[in-house]
């Protein structure tokens, strides 16, 4: 599967389906949503560098959620 392209409003829905899935407080749905309210782009490196530590089931499931 390619790497998404993770933009802030991508990310806020990547925050809502991982806080679905994982829960409000893990670490990556945090840093996504921190992410989608900053828009500062070490905050979308930090983010992006959380969700690549997902496992793959975990991240595939949050992005079927975004269809």
């Amino acid at each position: 599967m390619p790497e998404p392209q993770l933009d802030p409003a991508m990310m806020a829905k990547l925050a809502s389906a991982l806080s679905f899935i994982l829960s409000a407080d893990h670490p990556c749905t945090v840093a996504l949503k921190k992410a989608a309210e900053s828009g500062d782009k070490g905050d979308i490196k930090k983010a992006h560098a959380q969700f690549k530590k997902l496992e793959p089931a975990k991240r595939a499931a949050a992005l079927n959620m975004l269809r």
